[in-house]
């Protein structure tokens, strides 16, 4: 770390959630959600259950439209979902 910084790192980790300020962050959106980008290669969870879950067809062919590993990242867009919204 750079001598002239001028963040004070140890006040930042000291803070919690609710001392953070996001006023000016915008609230993710269900429409900025489905925008977003999967990165292939990201750590997955060691566990895995296979479920049958009911999907709309036209998102179930959309996602297969993406190409090999469509159900990998399924997973990870749940994933992320889950860890924003804990």
């Amino acid at each position: 770390m750079k001598q002239n910084a001028l963040t004070d790192w140890q006040r930042l980790d000291a803070m919690t959630d609710e001392e953070i300020d996001l006023s000016d962050c915008p609230e993710i959106t269900p429409e900025m959600f489905a925008q977003s980008v999967i990165r292939r290669g990201l750590p997955s969870a060691k566990t895995e259950v296979q479920v049958t879950l009911p999907i709309d067809s036209d998102v179930l062919e959309w996602f297969k439209s993406q190409g090999r590993g469509y159900q990998t990242q399924i997973n990870q867009l749940l994933r992320a979902y889950m860890e924003a919204h804990r």
